[in-house]
């Protein structure tokens, strides 16, 4: 087996490193550039026993300027259909003004077709000439104008070339143009569709990254309440003397063990929240915050359904902890619509944070709806609804 050499090698590690779009371009831009690497060396041999050595060497300087003006053309023009460079409108027109002059010489230098022969040299000069240029403006223009400029060089065949020759010459045109304008199209729908896709990989990532986000605050937020509301309460135990404190500072030290694990399980994408298990965690953070909790009715969602309603019950709880000062919570359950009401809560002292609205875009996803209101005197009403 031979090894590949440094250049191949580099060669081949620079083509894998390019996407399917950037490969699709390389290819789209290659087809262009291939006519003109074809058409002139046909040009040149198919007119070369035909005419002398100026003007051989005439037609041949021609060839490398239009050339130049084509292939400079094409990649501009491909970049301004992608939208990345401004419409190349001057070299356009130079480009248009040198194909009319080259078109013009040849009809002059070549007026009459050799004896013998029934078209005359100015008839393939004009023929590969206008192929090119179409090839070019079909980069430029847009399709309709391009037909017309297509109709344009056919017409011009029919006035200077045998009926036949141009009648061939137009279909190849109108071939050309409809080929090369196409391939564009598709380039820039291939461009489209990169970018739809990294679009949509972002917001796949932003997606889980608000996911990350909404469960690390229901997890850490609950329990950093009942941590910070279990230390202040072994503090003033603390300060009385009472023997209350250790047990209390021991349930902070459970409850922080507790949320290390829950923490470990969310940063692991595994934890979804069970209805029945936070519904009996509610009532156990309720109670030893000295808050009387009751449920009324049973869990019968399943599935995606329970696990908002789960995550339901634990922002509540967050909400009563943080946010107010009850001493009654009420949880019912009516199958898929969920209400927590507590007392304790004024109406100025609400606030709608984070958690809220993580909550509302967790059910929103299922098709629910979530509601937040406070009722006269100090209540505070959490409503959930999935269908």
């Amino acid at each position: 087996m031979v090894p590949l050499g440094s250049s191949e090698v580099n060669l081949l590690g620079w083509w894998r490193s390019r996407g399917n779009a950037a490969r699709f371009d390389f290819y789209v831009r290659a087809t262009f550039y291939l006519s003109y690497l074809v058409l002139p060396p046909l040009l040149i041999i198919g007119v070369v026993p035909e005419i002398s050595t100026v003007a051989l060497v005439a037609i041949g300087t021609a060839v490398l300027i239009h050339t130049a003006l084509g292939v400079r053309l094409v990649h501009f023009g491909i970049e301004h259909h992608l939208g990345r460079t401004p419409y190349p409108r001057r070299l356009l027109v130079i480009f248009l003004v040198v194909t009319c002059a080259v078109l013009a010489a040849g009809q002059l230098a070549f007026p009459d077709p050799p004896p013998g022969k029934p078209d005359s040299p100015a008839d393939g000069i004009a023929l590969i000439f206008l192929v090119l240029t179409i090839t070019s403006l079909s980069a430029v223009l847009r399709p309709r104008t391009v037909v017309l400029a297509s109709l344009a060089g056919g017409a011009f065949l029919l006035l200077t070339a045998p009926a036949s020759n141009a009648m061939f010459g137009t279909f190849m045109l109108l071939l050309v143009a409809f080929a090369f304008r196409t391939t564009l199209w598709m380039l820039g729908l291939v461009w489209e569709l990169d970018r739809s896709r990294v679009v949509r990989a972002n917001l796949a990532v932003a997606e889980e990254r608000l996911r990350f986000a909404r469960d690390l605050h229901d997890v850490v937020g609950r329990n950093l309440s009942v941590v910070a509301l279990k230390a202040d309460l072994a503090a003033q135990l603390a300060r009385r003397g009472r023997d209350e404190a250790i047990d209390e500072m021991l349930e902070v030290r459970r409850i922080a063990h507790d949320s290390l694990d829950e923490l470990r399980a969310v940063v692991s994408g595994y934890r979804t929240a069970d209805l029945s298990v936070e519904l009996a965690g509610a009532r156990s953070l309720l109670a030893s915050a000295g808050i009387d909790c009751r449920v009324i009715g049973e869990p019968s969602s399943e599935g995606e359904s329970a696990g908002a309603l789960g995550w339901a019950v634990r922002e509540g709880v967050t909400n009563i902890l943080r946010h107010s000062e009850a001493r009654t919570c009420t949880i019912t359950l009516r199958g898929n619509v969920l209400t927590m009401s507590n007392d304790g809560t004024s109406a100025s002292g609400i606030r709608f944070g984070s958690g809220l609205t993580g909550l509302r875009e967790r059910v929103s996803a299922l098709g629910g709806s979530v509601t937040a209101s406070p009722e006269p005197p100090n209540r505070f009403v959490l409503t959930v609804e999935l269908p």
